[in-house]
């Protein structure tokens, strides 16, 4: 064997053990989970994250996504308790849980995983609409469907391997016949409570405008009352001053109240007395022409 044969046979043996030593190991990223075969059966499974050995030529590696993934389910229609139609879309968050299990029951393909993925789901909506009204579906008891779903679909799709992380409803739609019939009922009892509301708001303010009544009459009759008093008060003073006054000077007290009273008979130029001159009316209106 001369030298350029032996340096080519040293130099496939080289790369032949390159070959084996470069086989003999993989590595598992931390986004992905690996499975280990040995002449097709699973010898190891759950590889950390890192560089792991195999046997070359004779155990095989395959890897798969361990990142949570997306079912974006197409919309499907279904029956409501009123056996009415409802369109929901909606998605599931999932995620391989035992890539052993995994394995066995989907082939490794996330198609398959998917499509058995969305017979468990499917079915379980149904029933969660199939037990509720329109209304009950569109009006708030979303979280209440999900939870129950994830309930009892959990234990389903732990056989598959699979992890349920959050089933998510993004709309409900109604077929144009029934959403119009389901807009008028919510309008109509819309409307019934409105009418309610105005009914309770207008008897409040009846009754508070009653009350503030009542207030004011009873205020008026009180500040009546105290004016009455006062006023008689001050009549009794009145006539109590005057009295000492006509007993001080009883002439100048008759002159006094003859000039009120003259004052308010010719208050007015239309004003017109018809009496005799010579009645005691005029008794001081005579002395102060005698006066003059």
């Amino acid at each position: 064997m001369n030298l350029s044969n032996r340096q080519t046979l040293i130099l496939g043996g080289v790369l032949a053990a390159l070959l084996i030593l470069v086989n003999s190991f993989f590595v598992v990223d931390q986004r992905e989970t690996a499975l280990l075969f040995k002449f097709g059966e699973v010898q190891g499974q759950d590889y950390k994250a890192g560089l792991h050995f195999k046997l070359p030529m004779i155990e095989s590696v395959k890897k798969f996504d361990n990142r949570v993934l997306t079912l974006d389910n197409q919309t499907e229609t279904f029956l409501t308790v009123e056996k009415k139609n409802v369109e929901v879309d909606f998605f599931v968050k999932w995620r391989i849980a035992d890539i052993g299990n995994y394995y066995r029951a989907t082939g490794g393909d996330d198609a398959v995983a998917e499509n058995r993925l969305a017979a468990i789901i499917n079915p379980g909506l149904r029933a969660e609409f199939g037990s509720r009204t329109i209304q009950q579906a569109i009006s708030g008891e979303r979280d209440e469907i999900m939870a129950a779903l994830e309930k009892t679909a959990q234990t389903r799709v732990k056989e598959l391997g699979i992890e349920l992380v959050d089933v998510r409803i993004k709309s409900i739609n109604l077929p144009r016949s029934v959403s119009d019939s389901v807009y008028e009922r919510m309008r109509a009892e819309r409307t019934r409570v409105a009418s309610d509301l105005r009914a309770r708001g207008f008897e409040e303010a009846e009754k508070i405008r009653a009350e503030a009544d009542r207030s004011a009459q009873t205020t008026i009759a009180e500040s009546y009352r105290e004016a009455e008093k006062l006023r008689g008060e001050g009549d009794a003073r009145t006539a109590e001053i005057s009295a000492k006054a006509y007993g001080v000077d009883a002439e100048f007290y008759a002159f006094y109240r003859a000039l009120n009273a003259y004052r308010d008979s010719f208050r007015d130029q239309k004003d017109v007395l018809v009496l005799e001159p010579t009645g005691e009316f005029f008794k001081y209106l005579k002395q102060s022409d005698l006066g003059r």
